[in-house]
C-alpha cells in the first residue's frame, strides 16, 4: 500500500473541475484510499456518470456545502479565481491546491512514480507501457491522458508501489511531481503561448530531469538532439533508444509494414538481436514510443513476451488515429494532432496504408499556436491530397494575434496546393459526402471540436 501519511489531513476533498482527465483519476486513487470525495464539474459526461457509479458524489453546476465540509479543495487549471465554489472556499479558510500540485502529492505516496513526458506521444506510451505492466500483473496504479480499452477509463487504481502517469510540459506543471523514472520522448517547439522561446522548454526539461534521484532512470530519444543532451544533468541511469541513432541501447532495424500500415521490426538492445515486436498502431513515430516502452520494460525485468503481448494487443488511445466507421466505402479516422510534427507523422502513418486518395479536415488549435508555426503547418498539410480546415478552436485563448484560419489556407494556397476553408461543420460534412469516394481515407485532426465531424459524416 502506498504511504499517505503526507496526504492523510484531508480527510474530505472536493473536486472542482472533477470531470476532467487527470482529475477524475485523482479521484478515483482517493477513495479507493478511504478519503471521501466529492466534486463538481458543468457538465455531466462519461466520465462523471463513471465517478458516480464508484460512489462519489458528483454535483452538476456547484454545491456550497460540498466546499464547507471539505478539508481541501482541489481544482483544474481551467476554473477561474471568481468561480463560486472558489470564492466559498476562500470565505471559508479552506486551504485549496491546484490540480497539478496535488498530483504531486499523489506521486510522493509511492516509491516508484514512472513520469512520461516529452511534446508528442505521452499518452500513447504511457497506454504501452501500463498495458506491459498489466501483462506482467504489475498492478499498477496508472493516469493516461485518453481512454484506455484494457482500463475501461483513463485511470487505475492498483496496490503495488508502481505510479504509471503521464506528466504534461505545459506551464511547467510536470515539475510538481516526485518521479523515480522518467521517459523523455521528445523535446519540440509548442506551447509558446507560455514558454515564448524554444530556450524556455528546454529549460523546463532540464530542470524536470534534475529531479531524478541518483538511483533513478532517465530513458530519452537518441533520434532527438534535444534529449541527448539531458543525461549531463542526473546521476540516475540513462537508457537511449533510436531508429535513425545506432549508437544507443536499444533500436529498431528491418522495419516492415502491413497493408494495414502496422510496422514489424527487430530490436536489438547493445547491438545484440532482442525480440520481435508487431505492433497493431500506425507509424515511424510509434515504433519510436515503443522502443522508449520496452527499454523501460527491460530495465524493470519484464519478461520480453509480456513486452511482446501487450505492445500486439495495443491498437490506439482514443483519438489517437481512431477508427469510426465507413462513407461511401472511404475509412474514417479521427486524430488529436494539432502541433506541424504531429501532423508529418500522422500523415506518413496514413500513407503507409494503401488507400485511394486522403481528406484532412484540419482544426486549428489556440490563436498563439497557429500564428506561432503558420509555415509549419501549411508545410505539414501539404502532405494530404485534399484539405479543408476549419475555424481555429480558441480554447483558452482569445484572438488578440490578428490570426484566422483564412489565413493558413492562403498559405497552402501560396504553396502551391488546393485547400478549403469551411467555418461550417454541416457545409463541410455534406461536401465529403458528395466527393468522397471508395478506398479513400477522411482524417479529422485537431484537439477540439473536430471529432465531432466524423460521427456527423456517419449519420
Amino acid at each position: 500500500m502506498p504511504d499517505i501519511n503526507n496526504i492523510k489531513k484531508y480527510k474530505n476533498v472536493h473536486m472542482i473541475g472533477i470531470g476532467g482527465i487527470s482529475m477524475s483519476g485523482i479521484a478515483a486513487i482517493l477513495t479507493n484510499w478511504g478519503f471521501n470525495v466529492t466534486g463538481s464539474d458543468w457538465s455531466q459526461s462519461e466520465v462523471t456518470d463513471k465517478l458516480a457509479s464508484i460512489g462519489i458524489k458528483v454535483t452538476i453546476g456547484y454545491n456550497l456545502d460540498d466546499v464547507a465540509k471539505s478539508d481541501v479543495v482541489v481544482y483544474s487549471a481551467a476554473i477561474k479565481p471568481d468561480d463560486i465554489e472558489m470564492l466559498e472556499a476562500k470565505k471559508l479558510n479552506i486551504p485549496t491546491i491546484e490540480r497539478a500540485d496535488f498530483l504531486g502529492e499523489l506521486t510522493r505516496c509511492f516509491t516508484d512514480t514512472i513520469c512520461i513526458s516529452g511534446t508528442h506521444g505521452k499518452t500513447t506510451t504511457t497506454s504501452m507501457i501500463s498495458m506491459c505492466f498489466l501483462e506482467a500483473l504489475k498492478d499498477p496504479s496508472i493516469q493516461v491522458g485518453a481512454f484506455l480499452n484494457a482500463i475501461d477509463g483513463n485511470y487505475k487504481v492498483g496496490n503495488s508501489e508502481h505510479f504509471i502517469i503521464e506528466a504534461c510540459e505545459y506551464v511547467e506543471s510536470f515539475l510538481k511531481f516526485s518521479p523515480k523514472t522518467e521517459v523523455i520522448l521528445n523535446i519540440d517547439n509548442d506551447h509558446l503561448d507560455y514558454f515564448k522561446t524554444f530556450d524556455n522548454i528546454k529549460n523546463a526539461f532540464i530542470k524536470y530531469t534534475k529531479l531524478l534521484p541518483d538511483d533513478g532512470l532517465l530513458v530519452i530519444n537518441g533520434d532527438d538532439k534535444n534529449c541527448l543532451d539531458l543525461p549531463q544533468y542526473t546521476s540516475a541511469n540513462v537508457l537511449t533508444y533510436g531508429i535513425e541513432n545506432i549508437d544507443t541501447n536499444f533500436y529498431a532495424k528491418n522495419i516492415q509494414y502491413d497493408n494495414d500500415g502496422f510496422p514489424e521490426f527487430d530490436v536489438y538492445k547493445n547491438n545484440e538481436f532482442f525480440a520481435k515486436i508487431k505492433l497493431s498502431v500506425l507509424g515511424t513515430h510509434n515504433i519510436l514510443n515503443a522502443l522508449s516502452c520496452i527499454a523501460l520494460c527491460d530495465y524493470y525485468k519484464i519478461d520480453k513476451k509480456y513486452i511482446q503481448n501487450a505492445l500486439k494487443k495495443f491498437a490506439g488511445a482514443h483519438r489517437r488515429f481512431e477508427f469510426k466507421g465507413k462513407l461511401n466505402g472511404a475509412s474514417i479516422y479521427d486524430d488529436y494532432g494539432h502541433h506541424p510534427t504531429e501532423i508529418v507523422a500522422t500523415s506518413k502513418a496514413l500513407n503507409s496504408k494503401k488507400h485511394n486518395k486522403s481528406w484532412v479536415v484540419f482544426q486549428p488549435h489556440t490563436y498563439s499556436r497557429t500564428k506561432n508555426l503558420l509555415s509549419d503547418f501549411a508545410n505539414a498539410l501539404l502532405n494530404f491530397d485534399n484539405v479543408i480546415v476549419l475555424d481555429i478552436y480558441a480554447a483558452r485563448e482569445t484572438n488578440t494575434f490578428n490570426i484566422s484560419s483564412e489565413d493558413l489556407v492562403n498559405k497552402i494556397v501560396s504553396l502551391g496546393k488546393t485547400a478549403c476553408y469551411m467555418p461550417n461543420f454541416d457545409d463541410c460534412v455534406s461536401f465529403l459526402k458528395d466527393n468522397v469516394k471508395e478506398n479513400d481515407i477522411v482524417l479529422t485532426l485537431g484537439a477540439g471540436t473536430v471529432t465531432e465531424v466524423g460521427p456527423m459524416l456517419l449519420k
